[in-house]
């Protein structure tokens, strides 16, 4: 399990070294980049950050109703391709957002900030239950427990990195 979440994280940090071709390639193919450019609310840093912030959630719901509802099966391994679809989404969905708002680098900070902080806000929840963590009843090991919490708050974190670098730190460069 800590090798797929290593290599779930170097992965992270390739995509984060190659975002500008990846950037600039996603705004010149993606008809989503030119929906948001042309919608007016989009260009405010509060909407497009609320925005941001409510796709990140609506992401991490959806893979988690799918990811239960896979305990009803028994195909294997078949949690580990909705997981990495669900990174490959996360991270397209950023550098459309990122490539479709336009303002100062300052807006673009506060617009990164608010949408990223719902990853914040999970690893803060994650953590707290971690330090939180007691047993139900005498005799019960946690052990199991404490290393999801602990895996969960790692990938959260890693997501809200993640989030800010793309959305808040990249402008890419303009489609001709």
């Amino acid at each position: 399990m800590s090798l797929t979440l290593l290599t779930g994280f170097l992965g992270v940090l390739l995509i984060l070294f190659f975002k500008s071709p990846l950037g600039t390639s996603i705004q010149k193919s993606s008809p989503l980049v030119s929906k948001l450019k042309n919608a007016q609310w989009f260009q405010n840093h509060w909407f497009s950050g609320v925005f941001l912030f409510l796709t990140n959630a609506a992401l991490f719901f959806l893979t988690c109703l799918l990811l239960l509802s896979l305990m009803f099966f028994t195909i294997p391994y078949l949690h580990l391709a909705i997981m990495l679809a669900a990174v490959i989404a996360s991270i397209f969905i950023w550098m459309v957002i990122s490539a479709a708002w336009n303002g100062s680098r300052k807006n673009r900070f506060i617009m990164s900030t608010v949408g990223s902080s719902f990853y914040l806000i999970l690893a803060a929840l994650f953590i707290y239950w971690f330090v939180t963590l007691t047993p139900s009843y005498q005799g019960d090991d946690t052990f199991m427990r404490a290393i999801g919490l602990l895996f969960a708050s790692i990938v959260t974190c890693v997501a809200f990195a993640a989030c800010l670098i793309i959305t808040g730190f990249s402008k890419t460069k303009k489609a001709e």
